[in-house]
């Protein structure tokens, strides 16, 4: 099963993709189930409804889902908690050994968008960077988690990300701050799916990006150095984990700041995959001051 929302910004409507009885992929209406995919709806099995309603044929298939849009699989989450530096290769090219317990900070829920929308570059942008990401979303509320393997069982499925970053805001100076530099509208497209835990082996996943067709990171889920049970479990014990929570587990070696690339420019086609998760694609423009972002899953 994948999990999509489907439709305008700000209108999206959920929807789960899944076989027919002759193997064809279809889209299916979650409407009869639930109004979101959301928090409430993973921490109350809203997964298992699901398969069992696809079972039975309870629910309707969405008239040339093609046609619409796709927006982030999970409505607006409470937190978005990162993991920086969680491949050993991408601390060297960042300047940086490898940590030795999992590098957190946080991104607003508001810069969640879709998938495929147009990716705004900020005003004065100087440096802005792409970062493929295996997406972890919560099902269940999570604290002071006692192992890992506990912490498997709160993870409600996995999604791509991008964790966008404007480096000249991040990095340099007294000023140089993560937070200002990945605090950006529209920094965290997400998507174009939601798939379940129990489907996906997040430790042996291929990810990968792509620059106006050229590869730019194309690693495995297998070189992080805190796979997601473990990351799942460390954070607990800092802070309360809700459903729908999003964590982002960090990205490969292969972005600009490594030196071996220029940074995103307007026009240019990011395109970032992870096997069985998916791939999404934004294309980017200059951003005017005082513009709103134009998905509504930013909003």
């Amino acid at each position: 099963m994948k999990f999509v929302r489907l439709g305008t910004a700000g209108n999206e409507r959920p929807a789960v993709l899944a076989a027919d009885a002759e193997g064809i992929e279809r889209t299916y209406a979650l409407d009869p189930l639930t109004a979101e995919v959301d928090g409430a709806f993973l921490a109350s099995g809203g997964v298992e409804a699901t398969r069992r309603a696809l079972a039975v044929g309870m629910l309707p298939e969405v008239p040339a889902a093609d046609q619409l849009r796709i927006g982030a699989p999970i409505a607006r989450p409470g937190s978005i908690i990162c993991i920086g530096m969680n491949y050993a290769a991408h601390a060297a090219e960042s300047g940086a050994n490898p940590p030795r317990v999992p590098v957190v900070f946080l991104k607003p829920a508001n810069t969640i968008a879709g998938p495929y929308d147009p990716a705004p570059l900020p005003p004065g942008a100087l440096k802005y960077d792409w970062e493929v990401e295996l997406g972890v979303v919560i099902g269940h509320r999570a604290l002071y988690l006692a192992s890992p393997e506990d912490a498997a069982g709160v993870i409600a499925g996995y999604v791509v990300a991008n964790d966008l970053s404007e480096r000249a805001y991040q990095l340099p100076g007294e000023a140089g701050q993560w937070t200002k530099g990945k605090s950006l509208p529209a920094s965290t497209p997400v998507g174009p799916w939601l798939v379940p835990a129990d489907e996906v082996d997040p430790t042996a996943l291929g990810i990968r990006s792509r620059v106006n067709g050229e590869v730019r990171q194309d690693s495995k889920t297998a070189d992080m150095l805190f796979d997601p049970a473990v990351l799942v479990h460390h954070l607990s014990q800092y802070m309360l984990l809700e459903p729908g929570d999003l964590i982002l587990t960090g990205t490969p070696e292969g972005v600009a700041l490594s030196g071996r690339f220029p940074y995103l420019s307007a026009g240019d086609i990011a395109e970032l995959e992870i096997d069985g998760l998916g791939t999404q694609r934004q294309e980017f423009f200059p951003a005017l001051p005082g513009a709103a972002p134009k998905t509504g899953d930013a909003q």
